[in-house]
Order: C-alpha cells, then sequence, then structure tokens
C-alpha cells in the first residue's frame, strides 16, 4: 500500500498531501488585502515555494484549477500566468468564477508530479 504523506497537517486540513510521488495543495494569497494581479503574483510565488519544499519545479504541474472571484481579472491572471510559465510546460488548467471569502480574488488548486 502506498504511503500518504501530509505536511503542514491541522485539523481540517493539509498544507500538502503527497501520494505515489504526486502533490496535491491549495493556495490562496498571504495578504488578501491586495488587488487581483497582487494576489495572483503571490499565489504564483507561492506555489514557487511549496515546489521547492516538495522537491519540484514548474515543469513537473501536472493540474491547475483556478478559482476567480471575478472572470472580468482573467485577463491579468493570463498575463501574469503567461509569464510565469514556459511555453511547454502547461499543465492542465481549468478557471471558473466562483463565490471566494471575502477579499479574496483567486484560489488556486494544484496538482504536481515529485
Amino acid at each position: 500500500m502506498s504511503e500518504i504523506t501530509r505536511l503542514g497537517e491541522s485539523r481540517r486540513w493539509s498544507d500538502v498531501v503527497i501520494h505515489n510521488q504526486v502533490a496535491y495543495w491549495v493556495e490562496v494569497a498571504d495578504d488578501p488585502g491586495q488587488d487581483a494581479r497582487g494576489q495572483v503574483a503571490q499565489i504564483l510565488a507561492q506555489i514557487d515555494a511549496t515546489l521547492t519544499r516538495i522537491g519540484s519545479s514548474r515543469t513537473r504541474l501536472l493540474h491547475v484549477l483556478i478559482f476567480l472571484a471575478d472572470l472580468a481579472d482573467g485577463p491579468i491572471l493570463n498575463e501574469l500566468w503567461d509569464e510565469w510559465l514556459a511555453a511547454g510546460d502547461a499543465p492542465v488548467r481549468a478557471c471558473v468564477q466562483a463565490g471566494l471569502a471575502p477579499k479574496y480574488r483567486v484560489e488556486m488548486v494544484v496538482t504536481a508530479a515529485i
């Protein structure tokens, strides 16, 4: 049976769950007081930090599900995403509008190979 590793575990969630060399986690902006551009930039940097923490990289991203409080922020997301991710390394990606907690503009659910 494959081992499951949980990093940053609390009663309600883990920061990262790893199973069969695949990591799963969620990112929201550490500072939700920023606008959509600031929150997307924070989340992308946080994804980089988590990838480093688990011994992976952007090239190993498998799937990213993005929730936006307002789809009008899509062009900002796409601009920063395209600057952040090299051509040829794109994961499967979906982006939907969702009711997020107050002040939060973006949330990303990430899956990456290790």
